[in-house]
């Protein structure tokens, strides 16, 4: 007998959503909105995710809401704040929901998620798919945001790979982002982000990060994000498939997919699989503690998962897509791991 239960509740702040559990994890998804994943949580735990529902964007109307949601990249101040403010449609499974928002009256884009939970423990596979339903082709990348809750400290791992006389990874900033930012720590091997709830100033860093992971760690918790990379793709703001966000409410964690110029009727996807580890301190902002930390739940930094293969982040590296750091993790016989 499956352990697995997918059922419909009433949030009082969102309306009708989709409860999956397993009884060692909940995840909610907002259906009267969105497409949202709005709650990420262990039970009797808090929720890691960041939930607001008294922002909005005002030349819009898009609601902040919080949680996890599906953009398109690069970020434009009309494009990527297309209200998803109505009912979705959703089609509950077996083991995963899938939900399918309304196509954007202004992109002429329509933004997917499917949501597959495990029969135990805490991986989540949330395959993201965007649909051009214009006449014309588009170019655009996935862009998938995890809104965090206040008081925590991101983990972003720093590509340490051997490249000679070349760069091995690039660095973006925003007009508004300061280096010397009390809240950032810049390490060897990691580079930290605290999120400070006095600190009201914007903070945005974007990197090329093809080890493929960030994590979490708030309220004696750590959220680990997994994402595809693939080395032969062109990603958004000057290739960055990474980037994050903080101010003086929430951390965002976010992955990029491949920026592709996709035709009338073609969708793109873009794969991330999450974890939550219970009863983990927070490392302190020296590579040493973060190393032991990580060390202590036997964490592999490699963007995807032997057990989750149908949803891995890698090639098969038939082409050299792969970076080197995630060769040994790729499932050949996958028809999935594409580049």
């Amino acid at each position: 007998m499956s352990n697995i239960e997918i059922k419909e509740i009433s949030c009082k702040e969102y309306g009708k959503c989709i409860k999956l559990t397993n009884g060692d994890v909940e995840v909610v998804v907002t259906v009267d909105m969105g497409p949202r994943i709005i709650k990420y949580n262990l039970p009797k735990k808090e929720n890691i995710f960041c939930n607001n529902t008294e922002q909005v964007y005002e030349k819009t109307g898009w609601k902040i809401l919080g949680g996890h949601r599906l953009w398109m990249a690069p970020e434009h101040e009309v494009l990527s704040y297309e209200p998803d403010n109505s009912p979705i449609e959703y089609e509950i499974k077996e083991d995963s929901l899938h939900v399918l928002g309304n196509p954007g009256k202004t992109t002429g884009l329509r933004k997917e998620m499917f949501i597959k939970i495990d029969e135990n423990g805490t991986n989540v596979l949330v395959r993201h798919r965007i649909t051009n339903n214009n006449l014309w082709a588009v170019e655009f990348a996935p862009w998938a945001l995890s809104v965090m809750a206040s008081g925590g400290k991101e983990v972003i791992p720093i590509n340490k790979e051997d490249t000679g006389f070349l760069g091995n990874c690039w660095l973006g900033l925003w007009p508004y982002t300061k280096m010397n930012d009390h809240r950032i720590w810049w390490g060897d091997k990691y580079i930290t982000l605290s999120q400070d709830i006095n600190e009201e100033s914007k903070f945005k860093l974007g990197m090329t990060n093809p080890l493929g992971w960030a994590a979490y760690f708030n309220n004696n918790m750590v959220f680990i994000k997994k994402f595809q990379y693939c080395a032969c793709n062109k990603y958004p703001d000057n290739n960055l498939n990474f980037a994050t966000f903080t101010n003086g409410f929430m951390l965002e964690i976010e992955s990029m997919g491949a920026l592709t110029m996709v035709a009338s009727g073609d969708n793109v996807e873009h794969v991330e699989l999450w974890t939550i580890i219970d009863d983990v301190k927070c490392p302190e902002d020296n590579d040493g503690s973060i190393d032991e930390t990580l060390d202590s739940f036997s964490f592999s930094g490699c963007g995807c998962d032997d057990d989750n293969s149908d949803g891995c982040g890698c090639s098969d590296d038939k082409d050299g897509c792969c970076s080197n750091d995630q060769d040994d993790c790729c499932n050949e016989n996958d028809g999935d791991c594409r580049c």
